[in-house]
């Protein structure tokens, strides 16, 4: 007889699970779909170049991390079923049903609602796998085909896990319809709305952000102090002082209007004032890094991610200020606008708004930074990502390169002599045949330089003229030609064209233990020939013809192999353990040549998983934050349809016709669901150009505007249909509600 009492409920409220169930298959199927990549059966052909043993790992710690914000969701969403049943409850009660009973009832109900959601989004999740599948195979380079499997480690998993939650989240209510009195239940939808209240943590808000503005203050004196220089450029000097006024008139006005404001009343007036002022001081410190990089400022890492802190800190207030004042701005718009506040049923429209954003300022704020950080999210993978990708492509130029650096060498007898002949043994033993191999010295052009170990002014290295060649031509590009008394340069991909400007201007002409040289008529070059022969802090090499760098002083030597097949991942491995115990990194009593062996396999094997790693768990977080608060907007409208119906049914014997009520009511969940989603990209649009500003050179050198802008638009578009699903399932659950 229960069992067929649960069928019962579960068909009559269908309509009433339809986003519990939605929210549950969504969530299931992009776990598994995400965790499918780390399943035992999963073993895709990428050659034996390649090992995804430390991807598989990484994305089950990653994704399981990340899934635990769901928990949060389905507790949510449960929550919204058990005050929607309320009534119900009390009327089993009434008729004779104990209450544990009543219990276990609903949550059988939620776990068969649960399970058709699991099943659901296995098989989505098996689709959406081909995706993740695609992306996989497409980052190592090989061809993807369509192959339906379910893996059976991954279903078990995914059962677990989210059977797990719903137990969880199961026990939690039948507590609290055990702890519920009848009462109370029979009437849940008869209590009068709330007194139109707001909350008071804004206060708490403003504390913490006047705490924030004395820090940023002190912070802006104490660069003032050690940086400000009256003969800087006019842009600098603003930005310097702006950093000290912007954050003190922001205090001093809080507490000003405190004293005078606060007690009338006034509280939104200061609010509004703090709000522009705060953006004021975001634009100081997001100018901080820009003018840093623009004028070539004196200046620390730490400082520019502080100013970055800072101006987190201003949009966060900003955001929350915003959704605080988003009732007042729309009463003040009502009674500044009267012919459009008594046109048609706009009178209705504004009353439901504003009542509704009054009391809930809280939970939009909240959601509207989370979508802050979603689209953060969203937006900065494709930039990270593909930076990393790029630089992979770069620095994996040879299939095997060992370095060195002479940073802990103080005696010039310990420099490295080496031709490193286990190399040759090893790809001998192994039948591995070679196409390039050379081995090359870097030089200092002056034997004084030798001593210098400043960090950040280290010298700049020379390379040999047929040295230089020999690695251009195993890259493809044309031999360089010297005169005698020439030199030119060879820079790395992420030196900007100022950067490089300014170098030659002051190094036209050197004077070396050769004697002077003087700059080609082809100073520079980019091309990329590998990342690992320039010196320690530098950005730039010398190149000089060969009669020159015989009377230079040898501080470093370098191997560059390039085989014919590429190094198989065990030998790759074996070969790094035999080099490393001869041949250490980190020598003892950090005193010695340092040794690095670099192997395309492994860079490869290490790069591409880390980065597939990182690509879904942001893409995979970024998903859940949005669906989390997408789902929050739609069951707060939904949570009061008692309310609404009320509402509606009173425009209805008004004569209000049924097709102006639904205009109405698409007004009304446009506005709630358009609010934090605009501010939301409004605010992500600043901290992501900030962001996108800071690693301008590196988008430019690996990834590409173009490139990175498509990407984003793809982003942008999974954003918007899962906006567009939520929106039209909600409005199609509301629809009823105002049905006369």
């Amino acid at each position: 007889m229960y069992g067929k009492l649960i069928l019962q409920n579960a068909k009559r409220s269908l309509k009433d699970y339809l986003i519990y169930i939605v929210t549950m298959t969504i969530c299931a199927a992009l776990f598994y779909a995400f965790l499918s990549r780390s399943s035992s059966f999963y073993a895709p052909d990428i050659g034996v170049e390649y090992n995804i043993t430390f991807l598989g790992e990484g994305m089950k710690l990653a994704i399981c991390g990340i899934t635990l914000l769901i928990f949060f969701l389905i507790q949510y969403v449960n929550h919204y079923m058990l005050l929607h049943r309320k009534k119900e409850f009390a009327i089993q009660a009434v008729i004779g049903m104990e209450k544990h009973m009543i219990g276990w009832l609903f949550f059988a109900e939620t776990l068969a609602m649960g399970a058709v959601a699991i099943i659901l989004g296995i098989i989505l999740g098996a689709v959406l796998s081909q995706f993740i599948a695609a992306m996989l195979l497409t980052s190592y380079g090989q061809p993807y085909h369509f192959s339906w499997m379910l893996f059976p480690d991954t279903i078990v998993l995914t059962i677990c896990f989210f059977a797990f939650v719903l137990l969880i989240v199961g026990i939690g209510n039948l507590r609290a319809i055990r702890n519920i009195k009848i009462i109370d239940m029979l009437y849940a939808d008869r209590k009068n709305e709330p007194a139109i209240q707001k909350s008071k943590y804004m206060y708490i808000i403003v504390i913490v952000y006047w705490i924030l503005l004395i820090a940023m203050t002190a912070t802006g004196v104490s660069k003032v102090t050690y940086y400000y220089d009256s003969r800087l450029p006019v842009p600098v000097r603003v930005m310097y002082l702006g950093n000290i006024a912007a954050p003190a008139v922001s205090l001093i006005t809080g507490i000003f209007c405190a004293l005078l404001w606060i007690r009338r009343g006034k509280f939104q007036w200061y609010l509004a004032a703090a709000a522009v002022l705060a953006a004021i001081n975001a634009i100081f410190a997001a100018s901080v890094h820009m003018l840093h990089q623009l004028y070539y400022l004196v200046g620390d890492d730490g400082t520019m991610r502080l100013y970055l802190l800072y101006m987190l800190f201003d949009v966060t207030f900003m955001v929350c200020c915003i959704i605080y004042l988003a009732s007042n701005l729309l009463a003040g718009w009502k009674e500044q606008h009267p012919a459009c506040k008594y046109k048609n049923t706009n009178l209705f429209f504004f009353g439901q708004m504003i009542s509704r954003l009054s009391t809930a300022s809280k939970t939009m704020t909240l959601i509207c930074l989370t979508l802050v950080l979603s689209c953060f999210l969203f937006v900065a993978m494709p930039a990270l990502t593909g930076w990393a990708e790029g630089y992979l492509a770069i620095r994996a130029r040879y299939d095997i390169q060992v370095a060195t650096r002479y940073n802990s060498v103080y005696d010039e007898a310990d420099l490295p002599k080496d031709q490193y002949e286990i190399l040759t043994d090893f790809l001998s033993e192994n039948g591995i045949e070679t196409s390039f191999d050379c081995a090359i010295n870097l030089y200092l052009t002056r034997y004084d330089d030798f001593h210098n170990r400043k960090k950040y002014d280290f010298p700049v290295v020379v390379i040999a003229l047929s040295d230089y060649n020999a690695l251009r031509e195993t890259q493809g590009y044309e031999p360089v030609c010297l005169e005698e008394n020439e030199f030119t340069t060879q820079w790395r991909e992420i030196a900007t064209d100022d950067d490089r400007s300014a170098f030659l201007d002051e190094h036209a002409v050197i004077t070396t233990d050769a004697g002077d040289y003087r700059l080609s008529e082809n100073p520079c070059y980019t091309e990329s020939i590998g990342e690992m022969i320039y010196n320690s802090y530098t950005d730039v090499i010398y190149v000089f013809p060969d009669t020159a760098c015989e009377k230079f002083l040898p501080v470093m030597r370098d191997r560059f192999i390039t085989t014919k097949e590429s190094i198989p991942y065990d030998c790759a491995k074996e070969l790094e353990n035999r080099f490393l115990q001869i041949y250490p990194e980190e020598p003892d009593e950090n005193t010695g040549v340092q040794y690095y062996l670099r192997m395309r396999t492994l860079q490869t094997n290490e790069s591409k998983a880390s980065t597939f790693i990182l690509q879904t768990s942001m893409t995979y977080g970024a998903i859940v934050l949005v669906v989390m608060c997408l789902t929050v907007l739609s069951l707060q409208q939904l949570s009061e349809s008692s309310q609404y119906r009320y509402r509606f049914g009173v425009l209805h014997k008004l004569g209000v016709e049924q097709h102006e009520q639904e205009r109405l009511a698409f007004k009304q969940l446009a506005v709630w669901f358009g609010l934090p989603i605009l501010v939301a990209v409004l605010m992500s649009i600043l901290i992501i150009a900030c962001f996108f500003q800071t690693i301008a050179v590196q988008i430019a050198a690996y990834v590409g505007w173009i490139v990175l802008l498509h990407q984003v638009a793809v982003m942008a578009g999974i954003l918007g249909s899962l906006l567009l699903c939520y929106f039209i399932i909600t409005y199609m659950l509301f629809k009823p509600v105002i049905q006369p």
